[in-house]
């Protein structure tokens, strides 16, 4: 029996956020443990870990990088949910051959094949675009935040009671879950991509799908400005457990129980007050609340953190930097067609892929710089680097609003924007 036209969206909706959510606590399973597998794995010591953890981002992003827009033109041709389940099936993979990693060599060859099949976001992204209205789009693509968001609430716990057991366990436990997304999406995910189009080499390579998408509007601009912020934003997944690992002797379920309320935050800013806050801010008043909520959390997890306790606070507050990603989604969405949805969320991840090719290994390598015993000891380094990098984001914005501002001062003289 066919699907209502009222009923299939909200039931693809629901299913993307299942899937993006048992993803999630696959992930968020095995973060708090990379220092203490890596140094398990490699002998060294809490700084060259951090270095050697770089460069398995690098590897992941390189390769995500390049099959990125490709990923995303083989869901507009051949639809969303082949695409989906490919991916899922070899994020399952990727967490079994950590699991069983008995050199460092494992652990890249696990990152790469994973990082070329990371499809999941940005073709859940799509799946969103071909649901959604315009004017929700926005709101919508903050449930794949929520989504992340309540991953971290119950992955990074479960990490940390499975390191409990043995430092693996939760990487058999991350790979398991992975198996049985692939069962759910198997028999519930449903195809959502209406109008197909033929797969073409030059819009699927990573440089030809962002120029193709950049032709569209404010894309090219707003890509530039998302690049900023992910560089910076990848700062702290990248250094966070190394950072409360070496400056306030965390433990692993210390760090799995700040992770976990990273999730929580998320979960209620992006899951609730996106959809209330970016209708009434607008999207680009949205990404500056958002950027100068990011830019103060980061200062302060470098300077205004006595002790630990006070990485929560700079946790929530920097929580309201997850009004940026769907609003600059929402702007970019609206200026490209519907039959180049998947293209653009392909474009996406690619300036995403860069950004974890060079940011993560950039700011592991300024912390393991800035916490070797022989040079100046500052921790929050790369932190500050992030902060900058926020603030350039910001420029794009802060025109748009304050042309908004000019015209409608025009127009309606004494009325504010």
């Amino acid at each position: 029996m066919t699907e209502s036209p009222a009923i299939a969206p909200r039931r693809a909706l629901l299913f993307m956020f299942i899937t993006v959510l048992l993803s999630m606590i696959g992930f968020g399973i095995i973060i708090p443990i990379m220092p203490a597998l890596l140094m398990d794995v490699t002998g060294e010591n809490i700084s060259g870990a951090a270095a050697l953890g770089g460069w398995l981002y690098f590897v992941y992003a390189l390769a995500q990088f390049i099959m990125s827009p490709i990923m995303g033109a083989l869901s507009d041709r051949f639809g969303r949910r082949p695409v989906i389940l490919i991916s899922l099936t070899f994020y399952s993979l990727d967490f079994l051959l950590m699991a069983l990693a008995p050199n460092y060599a494992w652990l890249v060859i696990a990152r790469f094949l994973s990082g070329a099949t990371a499809a999941t976001y940005s073709t859940a992204n799509a799946v969103i675009a071909d649901v959604s209205p315009p004017e929700e789009r926005s709101a919508n693509f903050g449930m794949i935040g929520a989504a992340f968001g309540l991953g971290f609430i119950i992955g990074p716990v479960l990490g940390g009671l499975f390191a409990e057991i043995d430092v693996r366990a939760p990487f058999f436990a991350a790979s398991a879950l992975g198996a049985v997304n692939v069962l759910f999406g198997y028999f519930a995910l449903p195809e959502t991509l209406k109008q197909k189009r033929p797969f073409n080499w030059l819009r699927a390579n990573p440089l030809g799908s962002v120029w193709s998408v950049g032709r569209h509007g404010i894309v090219l601009t707003v890509l530039g400005a998302y690049f900023l912020m992910q560089f910076a934003h990848n700062a702290l997944p990248a250094v966070f457990a190394y950072f409360a690992k070496f400056q306030f002797q965390w433990s692993e379920l210390d760090i799995s129980l700040a992770l976990a309320y990273v999730g929580l935050t998320a979960a209620i800013v992006q899951g609730g007050l996106t959809r209330k806050l970016i209708p009434v801010l607008g999207e680009a008043r949205s990404v500056l609340v958002g950027a100068t909520a990011m830019t103060v959390s980061f200062i302060g997890y470098a300077f205004f953190s006595p002790d630990g306790g006070f990485l929560y606070l700079w946790i929530t507050v920097g929580a309201l930097g997850g009004l940026m990603m769907p609003a600059m989604q929402g702007i970019m969405s609206h200026a490209v067609p519907a039959d180049s949805q998947g293209e653009l969320q392909g474009a996406i991840a690619s300036v995403m892929s860069l950004t974890m090719m060079t940011s993560p290994l950039l700011m592991t390598n300024i912390f393991s710089r800035y916490t070797d015993s022989e040079g100046v000891i500052f921790p929050g380094a790369p932190l500050v680097l992030g902060a900058i990098l926020i603030v350039l984001s910001m420029i794009p914005f802060a025109v748009i609003v304050f042309k908004a501002r000019r015209v409608a001062g025009q127009a309606s003289p004494g009325v504010s924007a």
